[in-house]
């Protein structure tokens, strides 16, 4: 008979199956993967866009650009 413990598919699926009864994301181990992993990619693509455009808001309300034609007289 053969011994089906060696071969390495069977060792890949009960590694899965141990992953999928203790999932890592609990309020302990959460992380961005988690995050995005349960949303859409239309709810991350609006994601990603509102913390871009917000951080070029907050980028350029800290720093101004300079201002062009002003004169001290």
């Amino acid at each position: 008979m053969r011994n089906d413990r060696g071969i390495p598919e069977v060792k890949r699926e009960k590694m899965r199956q141990e992953e999928l009864k203790s999932p890592s994301s609990s309020i302990h181990g959460s992380n961005l993967a988690d995050l995005v992993g349960g949303l859409n990619w239309k709810v991350t693509g609006i994601l990603i866009f509102v913390v871009i455009i917000g951080g070029v808001y907050f980028l350029l309300k800290i720093n101004p650009p300079l201002e062009i034609g002003t004169c001290f007289k």
